[in-house]
């Protein structure tokens, strides 16, 4: 969840989320592409509280997931424990990767890449993540579509009642367009003190699939494939709500 206004809100991004839901629904994707790929050593790049990278983790993987907020790291350590086959590591976009052997698949997912600073750094972390690849492994990039939002007013995606610091709370997440920037609005109101309420706004970048193919094509990534979801969709970009991007890294031979 790097550069996100997630960083000082740890519970909150957590309470957003229905996890056993999400990777339930997620998990089977990645199951047949590991598996297609073969992979044994996996990097999860904004990894968050570590959800997708401690699933990895339970099917045997080496994993090592990789955040920008100590916060979400310490949380993540707290949740999944650490151990040689499981690494947790404060790192953000602009900083080099440099795995001790080429990794076999590199996740960044949650729309984080589109939390870049800016499109340039963007480009480098695709470039790297390839690198950092054996020949033959792979890259899953997963964003919100920014463009099959309408420009205008903030579409309310989620509201849900939790608990946090002991305060019973609604949280409502929302997103907006704006030309080729998103935002996302996080208002946490308290049950017994409306007034009380905060909220947060965070920018991300509008991805295009285009875009995300050439700048991978030209790290050396050998096959690019777009979707609209985890179920293998065909992306659409005015409709699909989401893009998924996977990457095969070309092989040494080819």
């Amino acid at each position: 969840m790097a550069g996100s206004l997630f960083d000082a809100w740890v519970e909150i991004y957590e309470a957003m989320i229905d996890w056993p839901k999400r990777l339930e629904h997620e998990g089977p994707f990645y199951r047949r592409l590991f598996h297609q790929v073969r992979v044994r050593r996996a990097l999860d790049v904004a990894c968050g509280t570590g959800r997708h990278a401690g699933l990895f983790h339970s099917w045997g993987l080496e994993v090592e997931g990789a955040d920008v907020s100590p916060a979400m790291i310490q949380r993540a350590r707290e949740r999944f424990g650490q151990d040689d086959r499981l690494r947790w590591v404060v790192r953000g976009f602009d900083e080099s990767i440099r795995p001790p052997q080429p990794l076999d698949a590199i996740i960044c997912v949650g729309n984080s890449l589109a939390l870049a600073p800016d499109r340039a750094t963007m480009a480098e972390a695709l470039r790297q993540w390839v690198a950092a690849l054996r020949p033959g492994g792979v890259v899953v990039v997963h964003v919100l579509n920014l463009w099959q939002l309408a420009e205008g007013a903030c579409r309310w995606q989620k509201h849900r009642r939790a608990e946090l610091d002991g305060v019973d709370v609604f949280i409502h997440k929302g997103v907006h367009r704006c030309g080729d920037r998103g935002f996302v609005e996080v208002l946490v109101v308290p049950l017994d003190d409306p007034g009380a309420a905060k909220s947060q706004s965070q920018v991300f970048w509008g991805v295009e699939a285009d875009q995300l193919e050439k700048s991978l094509v030209a790290a050396g990534a050998a096959r690019v494939e777009c979707f609209g979801g985890y179920q293998g969709q065909a992306y659409r970009r005015l409709e699909s709500s989401d893009l998924v991007v996977v990457a095969v890294k070309e092989q040494a031979n080819s």
